[in-house]
């Protein structure tokens, strides 16, 4: 494969889960633009989940049969904080806890939150580059017929299930990229939307003022992978918040999103619904199992690129 400087736009298991298998072919080559809008601050600490999430699957200490955490942690100060009587809805295990932690102290003291992300990458001696989205404070918010509530609260203490009437992502009109987000960018000879949630984990990334006119000035080609396989999400409530903005949710209401961004989409062969009939379509099978479904999806994506994106 020739194309060396890969840039991938991720949030979520699935868009980690492609970026792991990108470092495995590009290495140091590899930069995922990952998610902030859904950080909190809890237990007197700031959670990034998104780039937490892509850096653990890259640093190779996931917990793969759950798809999130860390693998072997305990929670031991976590659970003496619930006892003490903290807030015990989001649960941190010690290691990640650490991380949460750093990352506070370092911003505390006026330090960015990609600075931040950078040092806790090289600690864990992952190769890839792992960049937050911007470094301005954005959160998304969810509506139910409950009402407005941080989007950490709709999908974990109350378990993302309820129907989603409303979404807004404040801070977004404040934010701006990060010139380490632009330069890669600028210098990518592919760039690829991961098969994350199109709605809350890829659409804040996108909604940056300047990033998406960025990518659509960039001379690299640009894909997507859908998050449906076999025609259903793999996991999270991703039907639920593509139902909100009243959208399919199909590989073609996901490249709707993506329209006058993306030249080609890679799509599951088991998907029961027609693909866009607009794009250029690879249709292989996406779900990915271990490391050698990793590695196969990302180096279907970037041969789909390299061909020209004729399939």
């Amino acid at each position: 494969m020739s194309a060396d400087r890969v840039v991938v736009l991720a949030g979520g298991t699935g868009g980690a889960k492609l970026a792991a298998g990108m470092q495995d072919l590009v290495g140091d080559g590899l930069t995922v633009i990952a998610n902030t809008a859904d950080d909190l601050e809890t237990l007197g600490v700031h959670v990034s989940p998104d780039p937490d999430l892509v850096t653990y699957w890259l640093s190779g200490e996931i917990d793969e049969e759950r798809g999130w955490g860390l693998a072997g942690d305990s929670f031991t100060t976590f659970e003496r904080l619930a006892q003490l009587g903290a807030p015990d809805w989001f649960r941190l295990s010690d290691r990640d806890l650490a991380t949460c932690l750093y990352r506070a102290t370092f911003m505390g003291e006026g330090g960015r939150q990609t600075d931040a992300q950078a040092q806790i990458s090289r600690a864990l001696g992952v190769a890839a580059t792992v960049l937050p989205m911007c470094d301005q404070p954005v959160r998304t918010r969810v509506s139910t017929d409950e009402g407005w509530r941080d989007l950490q609260t709709y999908l974990v203490a109350e378990g993302g299930t309820a129907p989603v009437k409303g979404i807004e992502v404040n801070g977004i009109e404040a934010a701006s990229p990060t010139s380490e987000a632009l330069e890669a960018i600028a210098s990518a000879e592919a760039i690829v939307i991961g098969p994350s949630n199109p709605v809350i984990s890829i659409g804040p990334i996108l909604s940056i003022p300047g990033l998406r006119e960025a990518i659509a000035a960039a001379p690299a080609p640009l894909v997507a992978v859908s998050p449906f396989v076999g025609g259903r999400a793999v996991k999270g409530p991703t039907e639920l918040f593509m139902a909100a903005i009243g959208r399919p949710s199909t590989a073609a209401g996901v490249a709707s999103l993506y329209r006058g961004l993306i030249e080609g989409i890679v799509c599951d062969a088991g998907d029961p619904d027609p693909p866009p009939e607009d794009l250029a379509v690879l249709s292989c099978a996406t779900l990915m199992e271990g490391a050698d479904g990793r590695r196969g999806l990302a180096a279907r994506t970037l041969e789909f690129i390299e061909s020209g994106l004729a399939r």
